[in-house]
């Protein structure tokens, strides 16, 4: 009498590559978020509040970087942001950089250069399969921190940085993000935060055009 045995049952979901950009990978792609809420001072009013905006963002693989013994890989990414009602009008808030994976050293870096005149290089420890994943960067600080131009040192100083991306499914992330301010206008520190969720609008494989 013959036994038969049942194959095993594979989901294709769980069968994954090597995944070069560790705990980067779920950003490969392009990206819309429409619940945006950034919270600032408003110079014109002399207030602070809240403001509405929808957000496009894109995060495409870069080619392997080595700074000799050191393997970084990652993701060039561009996001942009309209205050609802003006989306046809030029953007409120635009950002370029580097999302970068050094898996040797178990860490992951956000290299962003910000149109107002502000460069940040931040950080933390991560592993490949973390889902939420931390960006922080201090002034002075010699590995992970702020530039801004004179003007801003005036007037709107950053003491720190903090900012968390969450993949919180295959094709939604959301991220939170806090700039602590020293605000010549009202004398004191302040906090101004930007949050919002996107969703995938486009992935990226062979024969797409990227």
């Amino acid at each position: 009498m013959s036994t038969s045995i049942s194959e095993p049952t594979i989901d294709i979901a769980d069968i994954r590559g090597p995944q070069k950009l560790g705990p980067l990978t779920p950003l490969v792609g392009d990206w819309e978020g429409d619940v945006g809420i950034d919270l600032s001072y408003h110079n014109d009013d002399d207030v602070t509040g809240p403001t509405s905006y929808f957000e496009k963002a894109t995060f495409t693989p870069i080619p392997v970087q080595e700074n000799g013994q050191q393997v970084l890989w990652g993701l060039n990414y561009k996001m942009t942001a309209w205050r609802h009602g003006e989306e046809a009008m030029d953007p409120f808030h635009d950002e370029i950089g580097f999302l970068l994976w050094d898996k040797a050293n178990g860490q992951i870096i956000r290299n962003v250069v910000f149109g107002r005149g502000i460069a940040i290089l931040a950080g933390s420890s991560a592993q490949p399969g973390d889902r939420v994943l931390h960006f922080d960067a201090t002034p002075g600080d010699p590995s992970y921190g702020v530039l801004q131009n004179r003007y801003l040192m005036q007037r709107a100083e950053i003491r720190a940085f903090t900012s968390t991306f969450t993949i919180i499914d295959d094709e939604t992330f959301s991220y939170t993000s806090d700039l602590l301010l020293r605000l010549a206008a009202i004398g004191q520190d302040m906090h101004h935060t930007d949050q919002n969720t996107l969703r995938r609008v486009r992935r990226f494989h062979p024969g797409s055009g990227n």
